[in-house]
């Protein structure tokens, strides 16, 4: 008894935490996007990456300490030989072999390091700043990615939920048709032929049916990938259709002034035209002399056996300051050719930024265009609904009234089923434009 206790007490938070839900609408959802979305995430991590690589190409430049600590045991030591005659008994013409110094040494030398010029260092220093940019830029267009991916599996949530509703209230219709059709049939007062045409409507209504829960099921799923939920979580959303179609469609929109400069893409455009500017800065740069100064201090000592660590080990100090310069003379041309592919390079990265603003401009006037023709198809596919229940409405009394075939009750059924399914993707896609002309404008 106290085993299964303890083992339901172990189990409740998974449990729980199966059960989760959360309730959203589109800004809401929007929001807990931005903070949990995986890719999100990610771009943040990239600034903190890009700030850390910005300190970094700095520190290359600052004071560089360093430490290094040798020891050597000669197991066997080399022999030299000296010519006898510098021995007080020894023959001329005959040499002495004689071993120098001692088997076992250790040296210990601190050494600082200072760069006091290098071009390439000001090119590197000034490039962080771009890179910074670039990132934030980058983090910008991936908020903008994330926000369009909720706003676009949001709706696409809503039009699975709002066809299953549909389906099955056709459904429901169909099933009263065909029972009152099988009743008037077995009393012989009309034709097997009705029958069929009925069931042969239902039997497609009902595959939508499956397929629209299954697609419900789906984009639940999708919608919680992207905002960093677990799949199966059971995310309530608190905005009909309907309701956020009628919130999307803003006609001053439209005649809101655009600042390019305000648009992410041509913010990353600029960001390569100057990483290929400093790309080429860097390449002359490295046609310019380097000046580095160092001063080390250490010592060394040597011993029969190992005893370096002893306090009455006896060291020897030491100590240098010095500076290096690197002239750079000849290259065969090579620098030349690099700086000519650099130049090469931002001459093709200014024309590449020519050509995104024009195209940024184009998206606009086209995203508008988009946007306009998703309203005006919202408005026409909600007079045609009317139209199409209407029709059917009609035809369900003529044909109860024995006044209309299957034959035509069923095609104005199909023409109803059809005219649903174009109202409802007529309001996702006045949703997704709305969210395309906001993301040129930035707003």
């Amino acid at each position: 008894m106290r085993s299964t206790i303890i083992g339901l007490l172990l189990a409740l938070p998974l449990y729980m935490q199966a059960q989760t839900s959360n309730s959203f609408s589109l800004d809401e959802a929007i929001a807990h996007a931005l903070e949990h979305n995986y890719s999100a995430i990610n771009a943040n991590r990239d600034i903190v990456d890009a700030q850390k690589q910005k300190w970094e190409t700095i520190a290359t430049g600052l004071p560089q300490i360093s430490g290094a600590i040798n020891y050597q045991n000669q197991l066997k030591q080399p022999v030299s030989q000296i010519p006898a005659e510098f021995f007080p008994d020894g023959e001329p013409g005959t040499f002495v072999e004689v071993v120098f110094g001692q088997p076992q040494s250790a040296t210990a030398t601190a050494t600082l390091e200072q760069q006091i010029f290098d071009g390439s260092y000001i090119v590197g220093v000034q490039a962080t700043k771009a890179f910074l940019s670039y990132s934030q830029n980058n983090k910008e267009k991936t908020d903008l990615e994330v926000r369009k991916a909720v706003v676009e599996a949001y709706g696409n949530v809503l039009l699975a939920q709002e066809s299953v509703l549909i389906s099955e209230n056709n459904k429901a219709t169909l099933e009263k048709n065909l029972y009152e059709t099988k009743r008037i049939f077995e009393n012989g007062l009309g034709d097997e032929e009705s029958v069929d045409q009925l069931q042969i409507t239902l039997s497609s209504v009902e595959n939508q049916l499956k397929n629209a829960k299954r697609l419900e099921k789906i984009t639940l799923q999708m919608l919680n990938l992207v905002l960093g939920l677990p799949i199966e979580n059971a995310t309530v959303l608190t905005e009909g259709l309907d309701d956020l179609t009628q919130k999307q469609i803003n006609f001053g929109l439209i005649d809101s002034q655009f600042n390019i400069e305000n648009n992410v893409d041509y913010k990353l455009a600029i960001n390569l035209e100057e990483q290929r500017y400093f790309e080429h800065k860097l390449a002359k740069s490295r046609a310019l002399p380097t000046l580095n100064a160092f001063v080390n201090y250490g010592g060394s000592s040597f011993s029969d056996r190992f005893n370096f660590l002893s306090s009455g080990q006896e060291w020897f100090g030491s100590s240098v300051l010095g500076f290096n310069l690197n002239v750079p003379i000849f290259s065969s041309f090579g620098r030349s050719a690099s700086t000519q592919r650099a130049k090469i390079a931002l001459e093709k990265a200014k024309t590449q930024l020519t050509e995104a603003e024009e195209q940024i401009r184009l998206q606009l006037e086209s995203a508008k265009s988009e946007y306009i023709l998703a309203i005006e198809e919202y408005g026409t596919s909600k007079q045609n609904l009317e139209l199409a229940e209407r029709i059917e409405n009609k035809n369900q009394i003529k044909y109860s009234e024995g006044l209309a075939t299957s034959f035509e009750l069923r095609q104005a059924q199909t023409q109803l089923y059809s005219t649903q399914q174009e109202y409802l993707q007529s309001m996702v896609d006045v949703i997704n434009n709305k969210t395309e002309l906001e993301i040129i404008l930035n707003q």
